[in-house]
C-alpha cells in the first residue's frame, strides 16, 4: 500500500465509528437502477448505498462495495449482515487498480471519493473498463478552482483530507473523456467554497460507456 493510501484507509478507518457525513452528492438519488443490474459505489465506506442500490436491483441484481479502509469495510459487511442482504459484496481495492472483471457493471456512483487519487486519469479508465457497454456512472466529487499548489499535493495527509488531490474542473472533464466517456453531463454543480486551503466546488456528473 502506498504512503497515499495508507493515509486515506487510516483516516476513514477512524470515522468507520463515527456517525458522520463524508460524501458530497446525491450519486445514488441520481442514478437510473433496474431490477437485476450489477451496480458498484466506489468508495463506499459504511456501505450506506450499496444496501440502496441492492434493494433496487433486487435478487437477480448484484450491489458492490469498494474502498480502501478496513474500518469502513467491516462497518459496511456488518450492516449488510444485520439487515439480512444477499446480494452485496464488499472487496478492499484501490481505485486505480480495481479488482473487478471488465464489462461487468451496469451502473457505477461514486461520492466524494475520485479527488483523493493522485493519477484520476487511471480511475476513470478503471471505471470504463468495470462498466458493461451501455453501462453507466454517476459521480460527484469536488474539483478545484485553480491549480492545487504542490507543496499540498504533494503532502498526503492532505490528500487524505479530501481536498488537496482535486483537480480543475476542465482537468477533471478532460480524464473523463481520455477514459472513453465521449459524452458526459453535469447534473448538479454548487458555488465555490473554502476547503482545506483551497477553493473547490461540488458537482455530480453522469456519463455512458458506448455500447460500440
Amino acid at each position: 500500500m502506498s504512503d497515499l493510501s495508507g493515509s486515506i484507509a487510516k483516516r476513514y478507518d477512524a470515522l468507520s465509528a463515527k456517525d458522520c457525513c463524508l460524501s458530497c452528492g446525491g450519486a445514488f438519488s441520481l442514478a437510473e437502477i433496474k431490477a437485476g443490474d450489477v451496480c458498484i459505489d466506489l468508495g463506499c465506506g459504511k456501505g450506506h448505498d450499496v444496501l440502496r442500490m441492492a434493494t433496487l436491483a433486487g435478487d437477480n441484481g448484484m450491489a458492490w462495495g469498494v474502498d480502501i479502509s478496513d474500518g469502513m469495510l467491516d462497518t459496511a459487511i456488518r450492516h449488510a449482515q444485520v439487515m439480512g442482504f444477499e446480494n452485496v459484496r464488499f472487496i478492499k481495492s484501490e481505485l486505480e487498480q480495481i479488482d473487478l472483471a471488465s464489462d461487468f457493471a451496469d451502473v457505477v456512483i461514486s461520492n466524494c471519493t475520485i479527488n483523493h487519487s493522485l493519477e484520476q486519469d487511471m480511475v476513470w479508465r478503471e471505471i470504463f473498463r468495470i462498466l458493461k457497454p451501455g453501462g453507466h456512472f454517476v459521480v460527484s466529487d469536488i474539483y478545484a478552482t485553480e491549480k492545487v499548489p504542490d507543496i499540498f499535493r504533494n503532502d498526503s495527509e492532505m490528500v487524505a483530507q479530501c481536498w488537496a488531490g482535486a483537480v480543475t474542473k476542465s482537468q477533471y472533464m478532460q480524464h473523463i473523456e481520455d477514459a472513453g466517456f465521449s459524452q458526459s453531463e453535469v447534473l448538479e454543480e454548487s458555488n465555490p467554497y473554502d476547503k482545506g486551503s483551497i477553493q473547490v466546488a461540488s458537482f455530480t456528473i453522469k456519463g455512458t460507456k458506448p455500447k460500440t
